[in-house]
């Protein structure tokens, strides 16, 4: 073999073992779900026999509520990154449950999928059915952001692959997302209460009071690190069947309930 060859044939060497790496970051790497489930492609499944992005056999994890307590938080420019987009006004509301995971399908083999593609009315319909409602906006980021105001549902800094579902679609975190991932499969973005996935995979709807509803937490098909934000708002057709939204149903307080701590 010739020089010119061996230089041809490492070079090629390189660039494989370079295509290889970035293989294994998209597919990978950069996503890491919790148990039971395993990264397969890039969705996070509770099995290896899996195709590329779908799971088939996945069960969601038992539905529960988690009780926030009252609570009042100063939102404004004291984050950076929201200079200019948000206008600063003091969050105050009462004691709420809200679902600790987001609204799954309630059929079909890939069950632990977050239900998607809602219109306001169809998440507003979803909720009712189980005696509950959607949350408002104050609620939804008091439940994300927390006393402190935080940044993320997880603290102020740390917006990584292994913490949400976000960057599925067209990086940072895979390549070739087409849809939401399962629930409860990244416990480590959940909030200090125990609340998942408040962060990417779907986006959920909220109610203002003389106001278009809206939904917050940014999604799977999120490239942005900035639309994770709990004060980042998605402003979209409350009628639209958009594959990136999906619902969390929240429930008033009630006093008698001892099931819920």
């Amino acid at each position: 073999m010739n020089r010119a060859t061996s230089i041809a044939v490492a070079g090629a060497a390189i660039a494989g073992a370079v295509a290889v790496a970035a293989t294994t970051r998209w597919r990978g790497n950069e996503i890491t779900c919790g148990a039971p489930f395993m990264v397969a492609g890039w969705r996070c499944c509770d099995t290896r026999d899996v195709g590329y992005g779908t799971c088939a056999r996945s069960t969601p994890p038992a539905a529960r509520m988690v009780r926030v307590p009252a609570t009042q938080l100063l939102l404004g420019p004291s984050d950076w990154e929201a200079e200019g987009r948000l206008a600063p006004r003091v969050v105050s509301v009462r004691a709420f449950n809200i679902d600790a995971y987001e609204a799954h399908e309630d059929h079909g083999p890939d069950q632990a999928r977050a239900l998607h593609g809602l219109s306001f009315a169809e998440a507003e319909a979803h909720c009712r059915e189980r005696g509950e409602r959607i949350p408002t906006e104050d609620e939804w980021i008091a439940a994300a952001a927390g006393s402190s105001a935080h940044r993320y549902p997880w603290g102020d800094t740390g917006a990584v692959c292994r913490r949400g579902a976000w960057g599925l679609a067209t990086g940072p975190c895979a390549q070739g997302g087409s849809g939401p991932d399962s629930v409860g499969a990244h416990p480590d973005g959940a909030t200090s209460l125990g609340i998942e996935d408040m962060a990417g995979n779907v986006a959920e709807w909220t109610t203002r009071d003389h106001a278009s509803p809206v939904a917050h937490g940014g999604s799977w098909a999120s490239a942005l690190a900035t639309e994770l934000r709990t004060w980042s708002r998605l402003e979209i057709d409350p009628t639209s069947h958009d594959a990136r939204v999906g619902v969390r149903c929240a429930r008033d307080v009630n006093p008698v309930d001892s099931s819920i701590p």
